[in-house]
């Protein structure tokens, strides 16, 4: 199983076929794992194999001693390697692992500010990845620690969190690669159906008490891994989302979370965000306020909304029945939204636009991408279409596929 994922993100996740440079980034705790992809790697022909790795008890250890001041002028915090290879044209494999408690004790607003730091350190990278020049993955791994959070008292928590984690990548199919194709085959059918819906704006309702209204830019592109740089690579993995960017501007109403968030290990839960135009006016969480608060207030425009993304209430994660408490996986069990920077190619000719063109069409950019999961058995989303009002959610799930080309028959009929 182990092969066989490394063999997906490799060949599949960022496509390192023809590439002569690979940067990994991990935590130690996953350097076995790490060390293996490196092998793997120059077997496939790649020259060189940088591994960062971080240490989330060193990280401990720097947030809980030193001040604000001192965190800002720490080089530990400064992320400039990853820019070092971005001009290499590298490409990136980020193994994503959760530490649940590990930084309970430390100051929200440290966390918030070594994020912060970690994401301005690397401008070249983030521009690269926002203009598709370089491939890049985020893939999940397990550790020990977050197992036994997940399955307390289990003594084989580890292999069952790692089972969850090759199940919903595939890896347990006789041929993973193979099998994503195939998904992102039929994936790239739904996009291409939902982009001819031309969707102006989003109605989201459910008994948690969200009523929230989203407006779209003009000539907005709805998303996924099937068209992600032309399907390829796969930036997440896994990854059963379908994603754009609102026009930051206009979203109005008040959204409920429906599973945690967490951010650097801390856990934020039951909480609500209120907004008008586009700005959160108001917030509360029953658990971690006040790390909430530092991600509101983060960096410049992490008030405003950079991502919609729809995830049937039935999928391969949510039947689970597991909350993962690690975004990567949560969010593709719910639908969600994201504070902070919106994607450039959600718009027309976006990736081509400066900062001040995005943000004249409605594409927040921001120093931060955060995304939270909204998604209940009960969400309805309502949408205005080039063919009017279309229910595309119901009871959670889409309610579009089926008929859409009756819809469109009829409004040919209309013209």
């Amino acid at each position: 199983m182990v092969d066989k994922y490394i063999e997906l993100l490799l060949k599949k996740c960022i496509n390192i076929q023809n590439k002569e440079v690979l940067f990994i980034n991990a935590d130690i705790a996953l350097k076995e794992f790490a060390e293996r992809i490196k092998n793997k790697a120059y077997n496939l022909g790649v020259k060189e194999v940088y591994i960062y790795y971080e240490d989330i008890n060193v990280l401990h250890d720097k947030l809980l001693k030193l001040s604000m001041e001192e965190i800002r002028n720490d080089p530990y915090f400064d992320k400039s390697i990853v820019d070092f290879y971005a001009k290499k044209d590298a490409c990136f494999l980020i193994l994503d692992t959760e530490f649940p408690e590990v930084l309970d004790d430390i100051d929200p607003k440290k966390i918030a500010m070594s994020k912060l730091i970690n994401k301005k350190t690397r401008p070249i990278y983030r521009e690269k990845v926002n203009k598709g020049e370089i491939s890049w993955c985020i893939a999940v791994v397990a550790n020990e620690i977050w197992a036994k959070k997940i399955f307390k008292n289990d003594n084989n928590a580890y292999q069952k969190l790692e089972n969850f984690i090759y199940k919903a990548c595939m890896v347990d199919t006789n041929n993973p690669i193979e099998s994503w194709k195939s998904y992102i085959k039929k994936n790239l059918e739904i996009i291409n159906k939902i982009n001819d819906l031309k969707i102006k704006k989003l109605h989201y309702k459910n008994s948690l008490g969200t009523n929230l209204v989203v407006e779209m830019p003009n000539e907005s592109i709805w998303n996924s891994i099937a068209n992600q740089n032309k399907g390829l690579f796969i930036s997440n993995m896994p990854s059963y989302e379908i994603f754009s960017t609102p026009d930051y501007r206009k979203t109005n109403g008040i959204v409920y979370s429906s599973l945690p968030l967490i951010y650097c290990g801390e856990r934020i839960d039951d909480f609500y965000l209120e907004f008008k135009n586009g700005k959160i006016v108001d917030c509360n969480a029953k658990k971690g306020k006040e790390i909430l608060l530092e991600i509101i207030n983060g960096s410049e425009n992490d008030c405003y909304l950079g991502e919609v993304a729809l995830v049937n209430f039935d999928s391969p994660i949510r039947n689970t029945n597991i909350i993962f408490e690690t975004t990567l996986l949560d969010e593709n069990a719910a639908c969600h939204l994201a504070l902070g920077d919106g994607f450039p190619e959600c718009i027309k000719n976006g990736v081509n636009m400066t900062k001040k063109e995005l943000l004249k069409n409605g594409i927040n950019q921001s120093d931060n991408h955060i995304d939270f999961m909204i998604g209940t058995e009960d969400l309805e989303i309502e949408a205005d279409t080039k063919y009017g009002k279309k229910l595309i959610f119901k009871k959670g799930n889409f309610n579009i596929w089926k008929k859409i080309k009756k819809i469109k028959k009829k409004y040919c009929q209309m013209l």
